[in-house]
């Protein structure tokens, strides 16, 4: 159910694009984000920093994407989000020396030092390239083609880094020390 509610807005971003165009889709997408914001403060009470960062980009760069009638900048909101992501990753490593997925997902992962840092780096590594694919098919091809790799591209190209560094974290786990949520 989180997952479908993870991509609810892309989805409608998706549907919308085939049935009305880039500039309705984009602000199905702006109102999608909104009501998932608003279902998931009122289902859980929180929302976590990135999905507030979420929001405010969709937001603004649909919104500019609205009122300019200039679809280039709902094609740089992945790329934004993908480098914040990476940004976020990378100063939490080198600035504030701390590894933020070890702190987000520690709990659930008993991972040595450096299984920890190669993890870290390999999603800053992933973001940062997501962000220059993004852009590559944004300015190379027709719209059309951006909106079904943002959903099909994208999604695949994620899966797969998943099942990627779940193979790579699963010579670290034993049967014994996978705790349980």
């Amino acid at each position: 159910m989180k997952l479908l509610l993870d991509f609810f807005p892309i989805i409608l971003f998706f549907v919308a694009f085939k049935f009305a165009g880039i500039y309705v889709a984009t602000g199905v997408a702006i109102v999608a984000t909104v009501a998932q914001i608003a279902w998931l403060r009122h289902k859980t009470g929180k929302i976590e920093p990135m999905q507030w960062v979420s929001l405010g980009v969709i937001v603004l760069f649909g919104g500019l994407t609205i009122v300019l009638q200039n679809e280039t900048f709902i094609k740089w909101k992945p790329t934004v989000l993908y480098w914040l992501m990476a940004g976020t990753l990378m100063a939490g490593q080198l600035v504030f020396k701390k590894n933020l997925l070890k702190t987000l997902m520690g709990s659930q992962l008993d991972l040595p030092a450096p299984a920890w840092r190669a993890t870290n780096w390999s999603w800053i590594v992933f973001f940062g390239v997501m962000g220059v694919v993004n852009l590559w098919v944004a300015y190379h091809y027709d719209t059309d083609t951006w909106v079904n790799f943002k959903l099909f591209g994208g999604m695949g190209l994620m899966a797969l880094f998943v099942i990627g560094q779940a193979l790579y974290l699963g010579r670290y786990m034993k049967a014994d020390e996978v705790r349980e949520p």
